[in-house]
Parts: structure tokens; C-alpha cells; sequence
């Protein structure tokens, strides 16, 4: 679910002054009306979900409005000026829908100071979408970058190019996005997952007390496994 609904997220935020670094994935909708309140509160950063800068496809690809894509450029603006950076923009590829704004959301990563780009390979459990060939996409981006840093976290590369930085993430049969993976998400209807692209070893935490809370978080913890193996 989109956290910034929960009326309580900002006060959640606050309660995490401990970690090192609290970042949000967020659509953008909500972020102009809590941006500031969540610098204050201790948020570090945000990633937004960007994969188009159309009216249009965003109404197709999101389902909302297609006005709701200025409210999310606007976030976008409003995270950077509160110093939620680097805020980074989550574009990921559908064929044939976003495969040809490439170029227009470096441009905009560009324009915008504090702003990375992140092209992400779709993960597609069901087969239903085609992905995007992301070696063609890697052969463009490498022709116009000026420099590549191959980071250490999955040997993930980052281009910078005229004056932006793109990055791009290929989970798809890649053996290092499993053995660096050290998430644990949490399902709109209450269920720790400890694997995207698994539904198999869900644990509910609805009703959890703080005390059981931990045994389950222990519990999805120990549960993990890797969902592609190659050279693992």
C-alpha cells in the first residue's frame, strides 16, 4: 500500500530515530503535503515511482488520474527542497508502453539537482508482461555516458550522463540481487514477505504483540531463501 495514506506515518517516522538511515518508497501523490513534516521527523530520503512523465500512460500504468502526475512532480520538488535527497525516481520498464521515455526521464533527472533516475527491469512472477531486452538498454546508456561505477551492491551500474545519473537494476536471473537482498516487506493486508517474487512463506503479523513481533520477524528472517541460485 501507498504509506503516506496512513494519518499516523509521520509519528511512525519520528519512532525510528535509532536506524541509521529510514527512507520511504512512496507514488509521489501525498509527498508535497508531507515532505517537510517528514524531514523533520527523521526521514533521510525517498524514492519515488516514476515510470512516465505522460498524463496519459500514468492514467493507464497507475490507474488514477492522469491530473495525479502533477501532484507527483510536485513531491518530487517539494522532497528535494526538504532535503529528502538524493530523491530517487523508480521508472520501470513496460514493453511497449514506457520503453520509449527513456531518454525524456534522464532529461528530467537532469533538470532536477539531487535527482538519480533508477531504470528497473520489470519482475513479472506471472509471465503475463514481456520484458524489455535491458542489454539493449544497458548498450544505449553505455554510449552516452560520459562515466560508468559499477557499485559493489550487485554489481549494480550507474551512468552519468550529461549531468545525470541513471542507474540501472536488473533483478532478472541475477544471482547477486538474491545473495545482497536484506529486505523484509510488509503486504497491504498485514503479512511479512520475505521475497518479492514469492508469495510461498507469508507470515501474518495482524494482531502480533511487540514480544511475538519479534519472534515473527525472526521467523520470516530465517525463512529466506534465494529465488535465483545461479552462482550462489
Amino acid at each position: 500500500g501507498e504509506p503516506l495514506c496512513r494519518s499516523d506515518f509521520v509519528d511512525i517516522v519520528a519512532e525510528l530515530p535509532a536506524l541509521k538511515e529510514v527512507s520511504v518508497t512512496t507514488n509521489g501523490t501525498l509527498l508535497s503535503k508531507y515532505a517537510y513534516d517528514l524531514a523533520e521527523a527523521g526521514l533521510r530520503r525517498v524514492n519515488v515511482s516514476l515510470d512516465t512523465l505522460r498524463p496519459d500512460r500514468y492514467q493507464q500504468i497507475t490507474g488514477g488520474s492522469s491530473d495525479a502526475l502533477d501532484s507527483v512532480l510536485g513531491g518530487v520538488c517539494a522532497a528535494v527542497d526538504a532535503g529528502l535527497t538524493p530523491v530517487k525516481l523508480n521508472m520501470v520498464l513496460l514493453s511497449g508502453i514506457n520503453d520509449d521515455e527513456i531518454w525524456d526521464l534522464v532529461d528530467f533527472a537532469r533538470s532536477n539537482r539531487d535527482v538519480i533516475l533508477q531504470i528497473i527491469e520489470l519482475m513479472d512472477s506471472t509471465g503475463i508482461c514481456e520484458n524489455v531486452d535491458m542489454g539493449a538498454v544497458e548498450t544505449m546508456l553505455r554510449a552516452r555516458a560520459s562515466e560508468i561505477i559499477t557499485r559493489r551492491m550487485h554489481r549494480r551500474k550507474k551512468y552519468m550522463i550529461d549531468g545525470a545519473e541513471v542507474e540501472l537494476v536488473r533483478p532478472i536471473d541475477n544471482s547477486l540481487f538474491c545473495a545482497n537482498c536484506n529486505r523484509l516487506r510488509v503486504t497491504s493486508d498485514g503479512k511479512l514477505k520475505g521475497c518479492l517474487l514469492s508469495n510461498d512463506n507469508l507470515i501474518s503479523i495482524s494482531d502480533a504483540s511487540e514480544e511475538e513481533m519479534h519472534k515473527l520477524l525472526a521467523r520470516s528472517v530465517a525463512m529466506r531463501k534465494p529465488y535465483y541460485t545461479l552462482g550462489v
